[in-house]
């Protein structure tokens, strides 16, 4: 299935966010167009129409961007035996400031089934292969993952979150690498680790104070999840040697215990 042809619809449908989510219908199950309108929103689609918005479509056309994206699916498909799935570009907010200032304005959403990718025209193609590389290995480890998302602990996720992002530095140096892995020094990570994920680990995923740890909401640590995720991930990797694919199907609690093991060591 692949890249879906999104400029179609964004000619048809750019002033009409909602109606264009209506094309989006079908890939949804049992969700309507205006759910799955607030949904993207959430994770950095445009919201409303913007008149210095209208070059996206040139944008998408000069760039190759469909093609280059395309080429890049397939070679992460071999490489980490990732499924054929569709995946849409479109418009990202470029009202938000967080989004601009932090991520130059792009942003993703993958799904087990599905992957997004929320553009804006300042993005160079490295970026959005870095882009691509993050979301694309979410949907890698949700198919490969010993653990049903559905049944996915706060341990899960930061996981998730930080194999994807050590994905994208050892494809890509640490230019395209998410702000979020430079907040913290190693010690402050230790004690994150310790003090605020550890004792939650096996929050499930659609509880608030998995929410709010993940993100760093309501005085925790910015991006706390995030940041200690990759830590993790990173240690692991250090520790074993082994590769980015043979982590996709590895336990959790596996991949974070090598932090108490590292730990005790240094104890002893």
């Amino acid at each position: 299935m692949s890249i879906i042809q999104t400029d179609k619809w964004i000619a048809d449908f750019y002033d009409d966010p909602k109606a264009l989510c209506k094309k989006l219908h079908g890939y949804f199950n049992g969700i309507s167009p205006e759910e799955i309108f607030h949904h993207l929103i959430q994770h950095g689609m445009y919201r409303y129409p913007l008149k210095n918005d209208e070059n996206f479509i040139d944008y998408l056309q000069n760039m190759k961007i469909y093609q280059n994206i395309k080429k890049e699916h397939l070679y992460l498909m071999d490489k980490w035996n990732g499924p054929d799935i569709p995946i849409f570009i479109l418009p990202s907010d470029r009202t938000s400031r967080r989004l601009k200032n932090e991520y130059n304005g792009k942003s993703g959403l993958a799904f087990k089934d599905k992957l997004f990718l929320f553009l804006s025209e300042e993005n160079t193609m490295s970026e959005l292969r870095a882009l691509f590389t993050h979301e694309y290995n979410h949907v890698c480890r949700l198919l490969h993952s010993p653990v049903k998302e559905e049944n996915f602990t706060l341990l899960d996720t930061i996981i998730l979150e930080g194999l994807a992002e050590n994905a994208v530095q050892q494809s890509f140096n640490k230019t395209y690498l998410a702000p979020w892995t430079t907040y913290y020094s190693e010690q402050q990570l230790r004690t994150f680790w310790r003090k605020y994920i550890l004792p939650h680990k096996e929050l499930a995923i659609h509880t608030r104070k998995h929410h709010e740890l993940l993100y760093g909401l309501n005085f925790y640590p910015r991006m706390l999840g995030y940041s200690v995720g990759y830590y993790l991930v990173n240690i692991y990797l250090e520790e074993s040697n082994d590769s980015i694919k043979n982590l996709l199907s590895i336990d959790s609690k596996t991949i974070a215990k090598t932090l108490e093991i590292k730990d005790e060591d240094r104890n002893y």
